[in-house]
Formats: structure tokens, sequence, C-alpha cells
């Protein structure tokens, strides 16, 4: 069990780097990921997540967006013996090898493009691949998950930033949008598309976690849901272990199928971590959870890499 590799769908964890309070490179007493535990569970991919906060919504966010890009490709630039930039398909084959972790960067929020689609080239040829289309609140492409007083889906400025991503092969990220804009996305878009991290409705109703018939649909675009390790979203009453992932898998993989669950922690953007889970070096336990509950080594090499990858070989260019 000790050579399979893990993929990350989401990390919030640069935001730390980005203000100076860690360097990412070794262990400080505090946070979830860094290189040397990403090491210890042998990471292989992480999806490397510029959270846009709130308070630089909406005429700061593009300068906050590129700030966390820069400070990642700085990490990067300075850190080329344990990482390396996930840019294009000829990247996928160097994943899991040679003890170096892929990372993907991710903008968690459209507000990056101020409303502008020639925001995409820029922040494309900066690295980024992947982009959550919001976060909680509305904005220029849709509405989010937060938005109780209306339930729009896609604008005609979403419906371009769709199009666009998929001519590009960026990743288009689902976390965080409202129901209307998630079956718009999914309509609309010729690209597999990923719930980088969240969890299954039916175990915990948490507004943030899909139902049933957004799995099957994920499913049908051979797409991916990265389970969230937040407790809230593991369960209803805000104690959560490992078990409770476990649960999540079990009922995506029968739900919408085996192919279509993968791991997104959400480390170092959650409060706290299931019991047992403290920081990103704990994988291994997980990973042999799945294998006292009868997973095969192909399903666990599945839903510990292989889907994510799978969908990044058909997205990325």
């Amino acid at each position: 069990m000790g050579n399979i590799w893990i993929a990350d769908g989401h990390c919030d964890s640069l935001g730390d780097l980005t203000d100076g309070k860690r360097d990412l490179q070794k262990s400080a007493y505090f946070g979830h990921w860094d290189i040397m535990k990403a090491k210890e569970a042998n990471i292989g991919l992480q999806f490397f997540a510029a959270y846009i906060e709130s308070e630089y919504k909406p005429f700061l966010a593009m300068q906050r967006g590129l700030q966390h890009i820069e400070a990642a490709r700085r990490f990067i630039d300075h850190s080329q013996d344990e990482v390396f930039l996930v840019s294009c398909s000829d990247d996928l084959q160097y994943l899991g090898k040679n003890g170096k972790i892929g990372l993907l960067l991710h903008v968690e929020g459209g507000e990056i493009l101020a409303e502008n689609i020639f925001m995409l080239d820029i922040i494309y040829r900066l690295g980024v691949r992947s982009l959550g289309l919001t976060w909680n609140q509305r904005n220029a492409i849709a509405d989010g998950i937060g938005e109780r007083q209306s339930s729009g889906g896609l604008s005609q400025f979403g419906l371009n930033v769709i199009s666009k991503m998929n001519e590009l092969g960026m990743i288009i990220d689902v976390s965080h949008i409202n129901k209307a804009g998630f079956w718009d996305v999914l309509h609309h878009s010729n690209s597999p598309v990923i719930a980088s991290h969240s969890c299954a409705q039916t175990l915990c109703q948490h507004p943030r976690n899909l139902d049933d018939e957004q799995l099957k649909a994920l499913a049908g675009s051979k797409g991916v849901v990265g389970i969230n390790f937040c407790k809230d979203f593991l369960c209803e009453s805000g104690e959560a272990n490992m078990d409770d992932i476990v649960k999540h898998i079990c009922h995506i993989a029968e739900v919408a199928g085996i192919d279509t669950v993968g791991f997104g922690s959400d480390f170092d953007g959650i409060p706290s971590t299931p019991d047992g889970f403290e920081n990103v070096s704990k994988y291994p336990l997980l990973i042999e959870k799945l294998y006292q509950r009868s997973f095969s080594m192909m399903e666990i090499e599945k839903i510990c890499h292989g889907n994510f990858v799978r969908v990044l070989q058909n997205v990325l260019k």
C-alpha cells in the first residue's frame, strides 16, 4: 500500500505563503500542509488554490489573486528539487515519480477576471490551469451557493468563461456554485467538470455538498468529486473521523461509480480536521481504511490519483 501516491484536489496553504506566515518548505507548529508533510503522505499532485478572501472583493480581487499566483510561482522556482508546475498534458507523465510533487495552480473565485474574458488568457500564461467559478457569493459569472435571494444560473459572461476555458484547456470547478449554475455548467461545458472539494448531501445536508443527481451528472461528464475533509461537510454533528470520509467515498462510488470519486481535502482552508487526520501526512492511514473496506487495489488507485489524472489528461493541452 505504501507505493500508492495521492492526488489532492484542493488545499488553501498558499494563503499562509503569500502572507509570509509559513514558507511551506519546513514544518511549522501550525498548518495542515507543507512539503515535508506532503512527502510523508506520498503526495504526487496537489491542486494549489489561490483563495481570494471576501475583503478583497470586488475591487481588489484581481490584485489579490495575482499576488497569490506570484507567491506560488516564486515557491515553485525556489523549491525545484521538491516540486514542479503542472501546466500541460506532457507534465502528467512525471506525477508520482522521483519524489517530486506536481503543483497545479487553481484560483478559487472568478472575481480574479474582473469581468474581462482576456484575464483568462493572462492567468493561463501565468500557469493557472483550474478555476473555481464562484466562491459562496454571487459574481459576474454566476451565483455562489451562499446566494439566498435568487437562483440564477450562468450569466452571458459566465457562458463565455466556460467556452474560453474549454478552448484553453482549463479545469472548470463547480465547488461553491449554486445548483442552477451547476446545471448550466454541465450543460454547456465540452470538457469534464470537477467539484474539487465537496461531499455527498445524502449523508450530510450541508449546502456545499452535492445531491445524488448532481453526482450522477458529474459521472456523466467524466468528472470527479474530491471529498472535502471539513467536519461539517462529513457529518451533521460536526464530529467526524476518517471513517466518515470513507462513508462519503462509498456513497459516491455506489451512486456515481468508482471513477467519480477522489480527494479534495481543503487542508488549511478548514478550521479543524477529522479526528486522527491532523494534517496531510496522515493520508496513508486513510488508504489503509479503504483497503480494510475491501476496495480493490485498482479501485484504491483510482480514488487516490487515477480519476483526477484522467480528467487532466482529457482537459489539459
